[in-house]
């Protein structure tokens, strides 16, 4: 007997619904679900604003091989780590963090709070307040920095680019 032209479509879907039903249930009465959502909490997290910053645009700004998304609202500028580095401490990423987000901001950073992925800045803008980086849109030329290159532990290597407005 051939399955395939005894079946229609719309039985093998209702197969597959009931199927995939089945195995739903299974997954959410064993705690599979719990996980699964607590999975889907962290990774959705891992680049998004704290509440005070959110809907601001990020300004991308690497320090030292340190990436950060700051964002500046009044008095305080957050710095979020997205690249990865191998057993970061908070004591250096602090400093990297406070100079990225005196860059961004063009305020002197008074305190920085946070950890090693996000960080919170305490500005004091004043009247002596730096010109803060251009944020760039369009197109950008690059070239890689002579003697930059840096070989990652894990494969693969990193370099620096010197990027102009085209």
């Amino acid at each position: 007997m051939n399955w395939s032209n005894d079946m229609t479509a719309d039985g093998w879907r209702q197969i597959e619904i009931a199927f995939l039903r089945g195995l739903l249930t299974k997954w959410s009465q064993s705690g599979g679900m719990k996980h699964f959502f607590a999975l889907l909490l962290m990774l959705s997290a891992c680049n998004t604003a704290g509440p005070h910053f959110r809907g601001l645009p990020a300004t991308t700004v690497t320090v030292d091989g340190s990436t950060f998304d700051v964002r500046v609202r009044g008095e305080l500028a957050e710095a979020i780590r997205t690249n990865a580095e191998y057993a970061p401490r908070f004591g250096p990423i602090r400093e990297r963090a406070g100079r990225a987000m005196a860059m961004v901001s063009g305020c002197e950073v008074v305190e920085v709070r946070g950890d090693q992925a996000q960080a919170t800045g305490i500005l004091k803008c004043g009247s002596k307040r730096k010109t803060p980086i251009a944020r760039t849109t369009g197109v950008v030329e690059c070239s890689p920095m002579p003697g930059s290159e840096v070989e990652q532990a894990f494969g693969g290597v990193t370099i620096d680019l010197a990027c102009n407005p085209a």
